[in-house]
């Protein structure tokens, strides 16, 4: 059995900040534990307004908390996020994401992420990122 604490996981290497400043994501589950998808509860910080384009991963995501929005690129829909909304990136789609009050995340990536990883120049996460120890 896996137990792990958010409040301690925050505290630890768990905890990545995304450099552009839009972010920041606690890895409770990764690649490593052997469960064959990864989960996070992600920050959006208020004012982040960033493309992303997950070209390796699916993902799902959960509100918990706050309000923004989701815009897919290649039909221009716009979806409100707010809590209780779960949004599925199923076809790798390209989207934008905007905050506008802080959102937490529930994030399910599959698969699985290593740990470190952040977006790369066209807003996805590499395959082969560096783990956490």
């Amino acid at each position: 059995m896996i137990v792990r604490n958010l409040n301690e996981a925050k505290e630890s290497a768990r905890r990545i900040v995304s450099p552009d400043g839009n972010w920041e994501s606690t890895r409770m589950l990764l690649k490593d534990d052997g469960m064959g998808f990864s989960f996070h509860i992600t920050t959006i910080y208020e004012g982040a307004d960033f493309q992303m384009h997950y070209q390796n991963h699916l993902e799902s995501v959960y509100c918990v908390s706050g309000k923004g929005e989701v815009e897919t690129l290649d039909d221009g829909k716009v979806y409100p996020i707010e809590p209780g909304t779960l949004y599925v990136l199923d076809k790798h789609d390209k989207h934008v994401l905007r905050a506008f009050k802080e959102m937490t995340m529930a994030c399910v990536f599959n698969p699985p992420l290593n740990g470190k990883e952040v977006h790369n120049a066209e807003g996805a996460y590499e395959l082969e990122a560096e783990t956490i120890a």
